[in-house]
């Protein structure tokens, strides 16, 4: 492989070390060596994969894709910046929020769990596009007993008095109750859809997190707020439905 001849400013911003104007400053400041040379030019091309690329001795290694695997919290907007609150991207350090990743698909502010990161296009629309069907399983306490008629209708998909058509899920009742505790597992990303779908049988979800997309499972370890790197097995599962 012979790389990819690209800019040493946007080279810095792409790893994560800031933003064009930061690394442009750094560059004039003659702290950039390039193959062992001091680089004082922002404009200078240098190769992806073959440069060594080092900021005051710190080497920076280019790598095209970045993935995050995040477990949102409540309280998070899923989108890359907001006027009022918080994104899901406050949660990453800042050389991450530099990379320019930006969430696949979207978790309500009030909903938990697994939400992917990256700055691949490519891998987010084949997670997204609804004729891949990639499977998305939630967590759910419902307020109300859940029964096997629901889980019927479910299976038929649901219809909402505005219109709104919802293509078939799996409805699994782990315990049904005042408070009932339930799996969903649907392929679709519409607005609200957990929500509306259980309000569409009469009850109504008070906590909702996402568990698995695709093949890939919310690890046990990854603890509420915080988030790391997908492994090269954790991205084969999720995109194993593609």
């Amino acid at each position: 492989m012979s790389g990819k001849k690209i800019r040493l400013d946007k080279y810095l911003v792409h790893v994560g070390y800031g933003t064009r104007s930061t690394v442009q400053k750094i560059i004039r400041g003659k702290k950039v060596k390039v193959d062992g040379q001091v680089i004082i030019k922002p404009e200078t091309a240098v190769n992806s994969l073959t440069s060594v690329v080092e900021v005051n001795g710190e080497r920076m290694d280019y790598q095209e894709f970045y993935h995050f695997i995040l477990n949102k919290p409540r309280g998070y907007i899923t989108a890359t910046e907001d006027g009022r609150d918080q994104t899901v991207l406050d949660l990453l350090e800042e050389r991450d929020q530099n990379k320019e990743v930006f969430p696949v698909g979207r978790l309500d502010k009030d909903t938990e769990g697994l939400l992917i990161l990256t700055n691949d296009g490519k891998m987010a629309h084949g997670l997204l596009s609804p004729k891949r069907h990639v499977d998305k399983v939630y967590y759910a306490r419902v307020a109300g007993k859940m029964t096997e008629e629901d889980i019927k209708m479910f299976a038929e998909g649901i219809a909402l008095t505005d219109g709104t058509k919802y293509a078939p899920g799996k409805l699994e009742i782990i315990r049904s109750d005042e408070e009932s505790e339930i799996y969903v597992t649907i392929h679709e990303g519409k607005f609200h859809q957990v929500k509306r779908m259980v309000q569409a049988v009469g009850k109504e979800v008070v906590y909702l997190k996402r568990i698995k997309m695709g093949g890939l499972e919310l690890p046990e370890d990854l603890s509420l707020g915080t988030y790391r790197t997908l492994t090269k097995e954790e991205l084969d599962l999720l995109t194993q439905t593609q």
